[in-house]
């Protein structure tokens, strides 16, 4: 993967974590927990995909971005085992929020899985800042 091409693949994953992110926003405030947890997952998965990309990183699969992040950033210490944490996590409620309907999510579940989103989106953009991939 070209330098170019790194970093339209970046803009293209941020743009579509800041789409995920806003429709987990819309259908939280309309009432639809489960489909608002799913699409926090998705934020934080294409935030993911952008910091993989940063690296010429291009997973073909849910597992595979987890177990790419895990050992090029996790392992590499650039990221806590805390913020991989988070990430299976979410993945976790997202599999149940679009999989499992007799698991019901309760309102104050929602704020809980964003603020952990939002603290390892922030993170990334951090990370993806200091090294020039997005600009202020």
């Amino acid at each position: 993967m070209t330098e170019d091409n790194k970093m339209k693949h970046i803009q293209v994953e941020l743009s579509s974590a800041e789409e995920a992110f806003r429709e987990s926003v819309l259908l939280f405030d309309n009432g639809f927990p489960r489909g608002a947890v799913s699409r926090l997952y998705y934020s934080l998965f294409h935030m993911i995909r952008a910091l993989l990309a940063s690296e010429g990183l291009e997973p073909r699969s849910h597992d595979g971005a987890e177990r790419l992040f895990s050992l090029h950033f996790v392992q590499k210490g650039l990221f806590h085992p805390a913020d991989a944490r988070t990430l299976a996590i979410l993945m976790k409620y997202r599999s149940n929020a679009d999989y499992k309907s007799e698991i019901v999510f309760a309102g104050d579940d929602y704020p809980e899985f964003r603020e952990k989103m939002e603290a390892l989106s922030e993170k990334i953009r951090k990370f993806l800042k200091e090294r020039d991939y997005i600009g202020e």
